[in-house]
């Protein structure tokens, strides 16, 4: 008998795919909507998605949650549960967004603020509504409901039944997350590693094409400011100065190598099963994939080509550089608490695509 067990061990030990015996990798993502980074992660056998929390950035929190929990519909997924967060950064507003730029200069994109391109461009303009505007999607509102808890709170919880065992992925602003510190002081300790999309250092145009350039101009004359950040900087500045074991981030640097192209999205379509086919065939293409990028090296650092490791913290000043990204080497720091992390400047684009494909299905 013993010998016959060892024996199906073996077999199957051949037969199923290295990950099979490994523990899933537990994550949480805070964001602002649903994309392809939530398919890569809930499609992929690997990752273990405890949780969705939804914040205000590109739309108003009301209308992410309604993306999410419509998109885990389509998936199938009902059982990842949804918690709304903060529906306004803790200070910044659209009024003072309005009133800096009447000191400062345009934005290239304002997310929930947003009103118009400041010039033509070859993105759609996204419909504009107020925070608690009714929300009606055009692929269909949801049945499924969020969660009667905060994100913050919801984070915080979650955290502590797995102490050092979860990824939070933070694709945009970190405004849950500054709320969460500040409710339990020990939260960001307990977090096995964060991962932030957001800042920018120096990023240059590497793609040609006008649908590559429109995003890349922003900044050739503002380097270092980028939306996320941008949105909601007091909760930046105060997620940068909590005790996190480890943090990636991944500025808009890397951003500008990388198109979401027809091609690209319909590689993706065929990998996928049906419901992710229909559900990516209706995105717009001509993106640069900035949270893509975020997803991907969590699942593959080999994908970085280029990182640097800095302290870092956001300006909180109401001047022309609110919101941009600070950092420093080790010898010109202020040694103020500011935060450490490795900081992606360049990946392999094409090993990331292939990543991309093979979290939905590509054999």
């Amino acid at each position: 008998m013993r010998r016959v067990l060892l024996a199906l061990v073996l077999l199957l030990g051949a037969i199923c795919p290295a990950w099979a015996a490994e523990p899933k990798r537990q994550v949480i993502i805070d964001d602002e909507g649903f994309a392809i980074p939530h398919l890569m992660l809930l499609e992929d056998p690997r990752v273990d998605v405890l949780g969705i929390t939804t914040v205000s950035g590109n739309v108003w929190a009301n209308r992410a949650t309604a993306m999410v929990l419509r998109g885990l519909e389509l998936l199938g997924r009902t059982e990842v549960p949804v918690a709304e967060g903060a529906t306004f950064p803790l200070l910044n507003s659209e009024a003072r967004t309005e009133r800096w730029e009447a000191l400062y200069g345009k934005m290239v994109w304002k997310g929930a603020f947003m009103k118009q391109w400041a010039e033509p461009t070859a993105q759609s303009t996204p419909p504009y509504h107020g925070p608690f505007d009714p929300v009606d999607l055009p692929w269909g509102n949801p049945k499924l409901k969020a969660l009667n808890e905060p994100a913050a709170q919801f984070l915080i919880r979650t955290v502590r039944a797995h102490p050092h065992q979860v990824t939070i992925i933070a694709s945009g602003p970190l405004t849950n997350l500054a709320l969460a510190q500040r409710l339990d002081p020990e939260f960001a300790s307990l977090v096995k590693e964060l991962i932030i999309m957001g800042g920018s250092l120096a990023p240059r145009q590497v793609l040609e094409g006008k649908s590559a350039a429109d995003f890349a101009r922003e900044f050739v004359n503002t380097p270092r400011r980028e939306f996320n950040i941008r949105f909601d900087p007091e909760a930046a500045s105060m997620a940068a100065h909590a005790p996190w074991p480890k943090v990636t981030i991944v500025p808009s640097d890397p951003s500008t190598a990388t198109q979401l192209s027809p091609a690209l999205l319909e590689r993706l379509a065929k990998a996928s099963r049906p419901p992710v086919a229909a559900f990516l065939r209706r995105m717009e293409p001509g993106f640069p994939m900035w949270d893509e990028i975020a997803v991907a090296v969590w699942l593959d650092p080999g994908i970085v080509t280029k990182s640097e490791r800095l302290w870092y913290d956001f300006n909180t000043d109401f001047g022309a550089g609110y919101g941009d990204m600070l950092t420093w080497h080790d010898a010109y720091r202020p040694h103020l608490d500011e935060g450490q992390a490795d900081v992606v400047l360049s990946v392999d684009v094409a090993r990331m695509e292939t990543l991309m494909a093979k979290a939905l299905g590509e054999r």
